[in-house]
């Protein structure tokens, strides 16, 4: 391969699922300062608090989420699955920009034909643009 090393992965930042712990537990500190004895406000904190949880455990689970070799990509499937793409199953590589909220927002969209694998910069420790660049240099190798 020209640019990347044989095998070349993305993965969650480090720092992602101690973020969603820490606000896990901010939201149940939250739920028992202001429930003034409503228990539904409590139970609405601690079932947001357990989703961020469960979406944290997700990311130290399987924090790798796109992998590129010579055989293609692999992504993440499902909660912590894995998925090999080979190269001859994608048909496209693009970056999607989409202005929100006076904000741009990226996600890098893996076109497999009978799938669509969109990848965020959170999801990838890196702007789409660069992994998008990189992915087109590999597949071109």
């Amino acid at each position: 391969m020209d640019d990347i090393s044989p095998v070349r992965q993305w993965r969650v930042p480090a720092s992602l699922p101690a973020a969603k712990l820490a606000g896990g537990v901010l939201l149940v500190a939250l739920g028992l300062l202001f429930a003034d004895g409503d228990p539904v406000r409590l139970v609405l904190a601690v079932l947001a608090a357990a989703a961020l949880a469960v979406w944290a455990v997700r990311d130290l689970i399987a924090p790798v989420r796109l992998t590129v070799d010579q055989a293609g990509l692999t992504v993440i499937r499902g909660f912590a699955g894995r998925r090999l793409l080979p190269w001859a199953a994608i048909e496209a590589i693009a970056v999607d920009r989409r202005p929100r909220l006076g904000l741009t927002s990226e996600v890098l969209e893996i076109d497999a034909g009978e799938s669509l694998h969109l990848f965020g910069r959170y999801d990838l420790g890196a702007t789409p643009e660069e992994v998008a660049a990189a992915l087109r240099v590999a597949r071109r190798s």
